[in-house]
C-alpha cells in the first residue's frame, strides 16, 4: 500500500487512541491545520477499509478508528513495513543524522537529497535546524561549497548522539525484539524506514554478539538492572564495537579510569570486554572498561552492594527527604509516613543522580504521556527537584521517573488472591505505578510480581494466574494481555472481562486436595546452605548491634576530638576496637571528606570502617552542651546527639547491609528524628528492634521466594 508521511502518522496516533479524538487535538499533535486534517482523512477511508476497520466521525465528540483489536494490530504491523516516498521534516533530519555519523568524511548536498528524494534547498534547511541540536551534543557542523558537510567533535561525543537518536527514534519493543531475535515476523526484505535506518548504525550480528555477553555476565551481577539502562548498554557496546573496528577510539581521564578500577562493576566490565575482543579478535582499549563501568553503575535498580556507611547515599536519603517534603507540602497529603515511597526513591535516585552527573541520560519512552496525564504532578516534581539538587540540571526524563514513584505512593491498594505476573520493558517506576493502577482498579488481584523481558526465562510460569505485558510478545505462548503503563479505561475493561474469566478458572482449580499437589524443589541443598548461612550473617549482626547499643553520657569536653577520644575509649574497654587513637582518626578523617551533620536536625552521623574494629557497633554520644558541626549540606548546623556507627574494615555484605539500613532509617520520617534526638536509650532500641524484625522479615521473604 502507499500512504503518505502525514497519512501514517495521523494513523498510528488514531490507531493508539482508545477514545474520540478530536480533530483540532489532532491537527495541534501534528502541528498542522484543521483544513489539512479533514482533507487528508478522506485518504485514510480506503486504508482502513482494507483492514475491516472504520473511521467513526461523532459531531462535537471526535473521530475514532473502530473495529477488531487483532485488525488494528494488523495495520500497526504493516505500517512498519511501508516503504515511504517520504519521510516527515523530523524523520528527514534524522536519516541525514544517521548518514553524517556513519561517514568517516564529507557528504556531498546532492548525495543527500538524491538519497531522500527532496532538493539540496530542503537539505540544506534540514541542517540549519539540525545545528541546534548537535550543539547540545557537543558536536558541530561544518558546511563549504563544493567541500561537503560532516560532524565533528569527540568520539565520546559522537557515540553519544547515536545512542540518543536511536533512543528517541527507535521503537523499544522493537528493539527489545531485535536483540531476542524476534522481529514480529517481519519480512526479509530491506525495509526503508526509519526504524531500519537507525540500526544500520549497527550491525545486527554485533547487536546479537554484545546481548549474549552482557547477558553472561548479567546473571553475576548482583543487582538488577533496569531493561531500559540494559538496552543503553547493548546499544553503547555494539556501536563501540562498530566504531572501534573502524579505528575510532574513545578517550577517558588517566585518573578517573584509576579510580573506576576499585569498583565492584569495573571487574564486571573488564569481564564484558574480554568476552567481546575474543569475539570479534579485536584489541578494546582500558578506556572502554571504564565507559562499561560507569553504564554499570548507572544501571541499577536497587543498591545491593553498596552502602549508606561509605559513601553518598545517606546523603542522597536527605535529598530524597527533601524531596517528600516538598511534594507533600504542595499536595497536602502525608507522604513522609510512606517507608515505601523513601525506600524507593533512595533506591532510584543514586543511580540516577550518578547518570546526570556522568552526563549520561536515559531515554523514557513514557514521558510525553506521563507529563499528558499527570501534568500538576510532574510540575511539582520538578520544581521539588531544582530547589532540592541545586547543583544539577536534571532532564525531564528522569522528572518522569521520579514522577512515577509518587504517582505510586499516592494510590491506595486492596487485598485479594489472584496472583499476577506483570511484565514491563522501561523498568524504573514504571511497572511499580502500573501495579499500583491495577490494584486499584482490581481489587481481584492480591499479589503483583514485577519482571523485566529479561527475566522472563527465569520465571515459574505456572505459579500465576494471570499474565499483564505492558509490550508485545510475540513468542510468547502463554496466555496474556496487553496493556499500556499508563492503564487507558478502554483498557481497564478488557482487563476486568480477562480476570472475570480467570477468576472463573482460578475457582475452578485452587482447591486442589494436598496429595495431588506436585512440589517442585526450588532450590539445591547448595543454594539452600548458601542462603541460610546469608540469614546467619543477617542475624549476627543484628543480634551484635542491638546487645551494643547505649547511650553514652558526655560532658566537659573541648571539642569533637577530644568527644570521639572518650567515646573510642570506652568501645576499647568494651572489647569492641582495639586501639582507639587509630579509630578515632579515621573518624576525623572521615569528617574531613564532607560534612557528617543532618540537616534540620540536631543529629551528626559519624561511621568509619577500619580493621581496628572487631565488631559491628551503633551508640548515641549524648552532649551536655551542643557543638557546632559542618552539615551534609555544608551549612553549619548546632547538635548535641552524635549517632557513631563503626564497622570491621573486612565485613560481609550482609553485615553491611544491617549497617545501612540503620543509616536509612535514622532520617525515615519526623518521628524517627525526633527519636534519636530524645537521647532515650528504652525507645530507640526499641524501634531499632521493631525496625530490625521487619528487615529479618524481608530477607525470609525474599530468601523463601528464591
Amino acid at each position: 500500500m502507499y500512504i503518505s508521511a502525514r497519512e501514517r502518522i495521523m494513523l498510528e496516533i488514531l490507531l493508539d487512541k482508545s477514545e474520540e479524538m478530536t480533530v483540532k487535538d489532532l491537527a495541534d499533535d501534528m502541528d498542522v491545520s484543521v483544513r489539512t486534517i479533514h482533507r487528508d482523512l478522506k485518504g485514510l477511508e480506503s486504508t482502513l477499509k482494507d483492514y475491516e476497520l472504520q473511521l467513526v466521525k461523532k459531531s462535537g465528540v471526535g473521530i475514532q478508528i473502530i473495529g477488531e483489536e487483532d485488525k488494528a494490530e494488523e495495520l500497526k504491523l504493516a505500517l512498519l513495513h511501508v516503504t515511504y516516498s517520504e519521510y516527515t521534516p523530523d524523520e528527514r533530519q534524522t536519516m541525514i543524522l544517521c548518514a553524517l555519523l556513519e561517514s568517516r568524511e564529507p557528504v556531498k548536498l546532492v548525495a543527500i537529497s538524491n538519497d531522500l528524494n527532496v532538493t539540496i534547498a530542503t537539505i540544506s534547511n534540514d541542517l540549519t535546524k539540525l545545528e541546534n541540536r548537535l550543539h547540545e551534543l557537543d558536536l558541530s557542523l561544518i558546511r563549504k561549497r563544493g567541500y561537503g558537510v560532516e560532524i565533528v567533535g569527540s568520539e565520546t561525543a559522537k557515540r553519544k548522539a547515536m545512542r540518543a537518536v536511536i533512543a528517541e527514534n527507535l521503537n523499544e519493543v522493537e528493539f527489545l525484539s531485535l536483540v531476542k531475535e524476534n522481529i514480529q515476523k517481519k519480512s526479509t526484505k530491506q525495509i526503508d524506514s526509519i526504524s531500519e535506518r537507525l540500526l544500520g548504525l549497527v550491525e545486527k550480528n554485533k547487536l546479537f554478539i554484545v546481548e549474549k555477553a552482557i547477558e553472561e555476565v548479567n546473571t553475576e551481577i548482583s543487582y538488577s538492572m533496569a531493561d531500559s539502562a540494559y538496552i543503553g548498554l547493548v546499544v553503547h557496546l555494539a556501536l563501540a564495537i562498530e566504531r572501534i573496528i573502524q579505528g575510532e577510539n574513545i578517550n577517558i581521564d588517566q585518573d578517573y579510569l584509576e579510580g573506576l578500577q576499585s569498583v565492584a562493576e569495573y571487574k564486571m566490565a573488564k569481564k564484558i570486554i574480554r568476552k567481546l575482543e575474543k569475539a570479534f579478535n579485536i584489541d578494546i582499549p582500558d578506556a572502554e572498561i571504564g565507559y562499561i563501568t560507569m553504564h554499570l553503575q548507572g544501571a541499577k535498580l536497587r543498591h545491593d552492594k553498596e552502602y549508606l556507611l561509605e559513601d553518598s547515599s545517606l546523603q542522597i536519603a536527605i535529598k530524597a527527604k527533601s524531596l517528600i517534603k516538598y511534594v507533600e507540602e504542595q499536595l497536602q497529603i502525608d507522604l513522609l509516613s510512606n517507608a515505601s515511597l523513601f525506600q524507593g526513591l533512595v533506591t532510584h535516585l543514586k543511580p540516577a543522580l550518578f547518570r546526570v552527573k556522568q552526563n549520561m541520560g536515559i531515554a523514557n519512552p513514557l514521558m510525553q504521556k506521563i507529563k499528558q496525564d499527570y501534568g500538576d504532578l510532574f510540575n511539582i516534581v520538578k520544581g521539588g527537584v531544582s530547589k532540592v539538587f541545586l547543583d544539577l540540571i536534571v532532564p525531564d526524563e528522569e522528572i518522569a521517573y521520579l514522577v512515577m514513584h509518587f504517582g505510586s505512593a499516592l494510590g491506595k491498594t486492596r487485598t485479594a488472591d489472584l496472583k499476577a505476573l506483570v511484565i514491563c520493558s522501561t523498568g524504573i517506576g514504571t511497572s511499580k505505578m502500573l501495579a499500583t493502577r491495577l490494584k486499584q482498579e482490581l481489587p481481584e488481584i492480591g499479589t503483583l510480581t514485577n519482571v523485566s523481558l529479561f527475566e522472563l526465562n527465569r520465571i515459574q510460569l505456572e505459579e500465576y494466574d494471570l499474565v499483564i505485558s505492558t509490550i508485545n510478545l510475540p513468542a510468547f505462548d502463554k496466555e496474556h494481555i496487553v496493556v499500556s503503563p499508563i492503564l487507558t479505561k478502554e483498557e481497564i475493561n478488557r482487563l476486568r472481562n480477562y480476570i472475570d474469566k480467570q477468576t472463573e478458572d482460578h475457582a475452578r482449580t485452587r482447591k486442589v486436595p494436598l496429595a495431588d499437589i506436585d512440589f517442585p524443589v526450588h532450590q539445591s541443598a547448595e543454594q539452600l546452605i548458601m542462603s541460610l548461612r546469608n540469614l546467619s550473617q543477617y542475624t549476627d549482626t543484628i543480634a551484635t548491634v542491638l546487645e551494643g547499643f547505649s547511650v553514652m553520657n558526655v560532658s566537659q569536653f573541648e571539642n569533637m576530638e577530644g568527644i570521639l577520644a572518650r567515646a573510642c575509649e570506652y568501645l576499647n574497654d568494651s572489647g569492641v576496637i582495639e586501639d582507639p587513637g587509630l579509630v578515632k582518626n579515621a573518624l576525623l578523617e572521615r569528617e574531613k571528606l564532607g560534612g557528617l551533620g543532618i540537616p534540620g536536625t540536631r543529629l551528626a552521623l559519624f561511621h568509619a570502617r577500619s580493621d581496628q574494629v572487631l565488631r559491628p557497633s551503633f551508640n548515641l554520644l549524648a552532649l551536655e552542651d551542643s557543638l557546632s558541626v559542618k552539615a551534609m549540606d555544608q551549612t553549619d548546623i548546632e547538635t548535641d546527639s552524635i549517632l557513631l556507627l563503626l564497622s570491621p574494615e573486612t565485613f560481609s555484605s550482609q553485615g553491611l547491609e544491617v549497617l545501612s539500613f540503620i543509616s536509612s532509617i535514622i532520617i525515615e520520617n519526623e518521628h524517627s528524628i525526633a527519636l534519636f534526638e530524645s537521647k532515650n536509650a528504652n525507645s530507640i532500641s526499641s524501634y531499632l528492634a521493631a525496625n530490625f524484625e521487619q528487615f529479618f522479615n524481608g530477607k525470609l521473604k525474599e530468601m523463601r521466594n528464591d
